[in-house]
């Protein structure tokens, strides 16, 4: 990683998993819960969408500095997006997480802080449980998300 890269990876990453964003319960709504046994990670990811459009997101729960961060940056990232539109995100998400160090990437605004992710491939899973979470929610379903049998979280 470049040097500018690895400062934006720690600073993001440490800050929001310090301080993370949109930490609560959310009344009305759906929610789903996402396990990662791996690392001990668990989210409860509440969400609220009205005409396709997400309202409002939280997540509660506990885990290692990377799922935090990537739950708070994933909050803050899909407010005001359609549902189709926060899939979207988490598929550039999770190319720019699962691509070789050094490759270009697209500009995700704070998101591109996850790039770090790159570096320790075994952490993928980490970042990508709020997101997988998320889509549990919006889509209604009722099963705990596992990163249980994912290769590299995909």
């Amino acid at each position: 990683m470049t040097t500018d890269v690895e400062t934006l990876y720690q600073t993001v990453i440490l800050d929001h998993n310090r301080h993370p964003r949109n930490f609560r319960a959310l009344d009305g709504g759906r929610k789903a819960e996402g396990d990662n046994p791996l690392c001990g990670d668990h989210l409860v990811v509440y969400v609220r969408v009205d005409e396709g459009v997400i309202t409002d997101v939280t997540f509660q729960g506990f885990g290692c500095a990377i799922a935090r961060a990537s739950a708070s940056l994933m909050t803050d990232g899909v407010r005001g997006k359609t549902v189709a539109e926060a899939d979207e995100l988490f598929q550039r998400v999770h190319r720019l997480i699962t691509s070789p160090p050094g490759a270009p990437a697209d500009d995700l605004g704070a998101l591109s802080a996850l790039a770090g992710v790159r570096q320790f491939p075994v952490r993928v899973k980490c970042a990508t449980l709020p997101w997988r979470t998320l889509q549990a929610a919006t889509g209604a379903r009722s099963e705990v998300v596992t990163t249980d049998g994912d290769l590299n979280g995909r």
